[in-house]
């Protein structure tokens, strides 16, 4: 029997973090990875185990050193704070082993801090090696031959997690993305198939979330209708069940921009309550579409900019995924950025530097030119090297349009041009379902109100800046009076909040006082 520990390293500050806004919504971090309470329901008798995220507990190492097995993921963003890790406990003796997204595309990047690393899925791999440790016959690298078959994948543990110190919980539907964009590292890790579970197992992962306290989900499918006739008879299960319970869920999800070419999916979804997506629109410049091989952007039935609108007047938000730096982009991309978000109504608007991840198309063809930066940490924020601006440009351009962005009236401009759109009804779903239960409806409404309070007072008590205090109150008193509808103010709220985080993330940009790395 082993005393097993898994830890999540804290995450640098970054555009989804939210880390500034944590003291507002009185958490500490915005969601729990997925992969610590998976893994722990993959554990089998009679070995025990601890979930840590340091994003909500601090480390202690002289617990963590009795550990028999001490496993530690991490994405890219998360890379440097494993390392630190992984040097204390080896000076320390302890048996660690790494998994998750980086050490699945760069290998040899913790060489011998790790005793075992595992590639891509674990399902079938972290059983295994449990069961070769126990025998003493464990190896080095664990890679799977086949795919996961997501119809026996357990319900995650979330039991193991304090999960009232999370905004959102996560839950994962699918993997896989049909599509073969050339930057992305999706395809590498799940592949080009979507694989779904079934609509029993999601049902009992949102039982299991409820339980736990959690009332706002993220879907964290990297594309949520990457298979669209599967996933439509498991959101209608997901619409019963939200019917039946009283629509306890809120939602968001990742979707391709063709959502918008299917109406009947888009009326679903809503009818599950997922009241926003992520789209990766990533430019406006067609020909950088091209380059990239994002084809599903380029497809008929209206412009990127029309669909985004369609998705928008059908009741979901949209928020996108934006990338500058493209071999077809010169300086003039910039702006047109910033226009392309005004004109879409897109209040949250991701932009990153276009990054080479190992083991993509993008980083061979780069490789192959000569047009990588090796250093692990660049000063540019980007390992890639720009065709038509220089990687100065690149950088000034970037930090502009983090600023701009993020300027709070450009910011609560777009909110209003969405939000106070009497013709967007964003939570027609739970409105629909109150009106016919009429005392739910109103203890919910009662219930947010009181939230909005809460949410009001820490906002104005924690931003010590008096021109934002008077953007906030001043755009929330326009909201409030536009809509008099409480879960319209509560969202403006949150939309505070996180304008406070992005604010204070492309302030520390501009002024350089924190590591230049990509907001992803």
């Amino acid at each position: 029997m082993a005393n097993i520990i898994l830890i999540n390293p804290r995450f640098e500050a970054s555009y989804w973090g939210l880390e500034h806004a944590m003291p507002l919504l009185g958490k500490k971090a915005n969601l729990p990875v997925a992969c610590l309470p998976l893994l722990a329901a993959l554990t089998p008798q009679p070995h025990t185990i601890t979930l840590i995220d340091e994003n909500v507990t601090e480390l202690d190492f002289d617990q963590i050193a009795k550990a028999d097995i001490v496993g530690i993921t991490g994405m890219s963003v998360q890379r440097f704070r494993m390392v630190e890790i992984l040097k204390e406990l080896k000076t320390r003796g302890v048996y660690t082993v790494v998994g998750g997204p980086w050490v699945t595309v760069r290998e040899d990047y913790f060489a011998d801090l790790a005793d075992v690393i595992f590639i891509g899925e674990a399902e079938e791999t972290w059983p295994k090696f449990l069961d070769q440790w126990g025998n003493g016959e464990q190896e080095y690298r664990y890679e799977q031959s086949q795919k996961t078959d997501m119809t026996k994948v357990p319900t995650p543990r979330y039991d193991l997690l304090d999960c009232k110190k999370y905004v959102f919980g996560s839950l994962q539907i699918s993997r896989g993305c049909p599509f073969q964009c050339e930057f992305c590292d999706i395809i590498v890790t799940f592949g080009r198939r979507p694989r779904l579970k079934t609509s029993a197992q999601v049902i009992d992962e949102l039982e299991n979330m409820r339980t736990n306290s959690m009332e706002i989900a993220f879907i964290v499918d990297d594309n949520l209708i990457g298979n669209k006739q599967g996933i439509r008879p498991i959101l209608e299960d997901v619409v019963r069940w939200q019917q039946k319970n009283g629509y306890p869920f809120i939602f968001f999800a990742e979707a391709s921009i063709d959502l918008a070419d299917d109406p009947e999916l888009i009326e679903i979804m809503i009818a599950a309550n997922i009241q926003a997506v992520f789209v990766g629109v990533e430019t406006p410049n067609e020909e950088s579409l091209r380059e990239t091989k994002k084809f599903q952007n380029l497809r008929s039935g209206g412009t990127i900019l029309e669909k985004v609108h369609r998705i928008q007047r059908a009741g979901i938000e949209v928020w996108t995924g934006m990338i500058v730096g493209f071999d077809n982009d010169d300086t003039a991309i910039f702006n047109a950025q910033l226009e392309f978000v005004r004109k879409a109504k897109v209040i949250h608007a991701m932009c990153g530097m276009l990054s080479a991840i190992p083991k993509t198309p993008l980083y061979k063809r780069l490789a192959d030119e000569g047009r990588l930066d090796p250093s692990d940490v660049s000063p540019f924020g980007t390992n890639v090297i720009p065709k038509k601006m220089s990687r100065e440009e690149l950088r000034a351009g970037y930090r502009q349009v983090m600023h701009e962005i993020n300027d709070p009236v450009q910011y609560f401009d777009r909110a209003d041009s969405l939000y106070l759109d009497p013709d967007f009804q964003f939570d027609r779903a739970q409105q629909t379902y109150w009106k016919a239960h009429r005392v739910l409806g109103f203890a919910e409404r009662a219930k947010t109100l009181v939230r909005c309070a809460v949410l009001y007072r820490r906002l104005m008590k924690t931003v010590k800046e008096p021109e934002l205090r008077r953007e906030y109150r001043y755009r929330l008193a326009r909201v409030w009076k536009v809509r008099r509808q409480p879960s319209a103010l509560f969202i403006y709220l949150l939309k505070c909040a996180m304008h406070y985080h992005y604010q204070k993330i492309a302030d520390s940009l501009e002024r350089e006082d924190m590591r230049m790395v990509n907001t992803f």
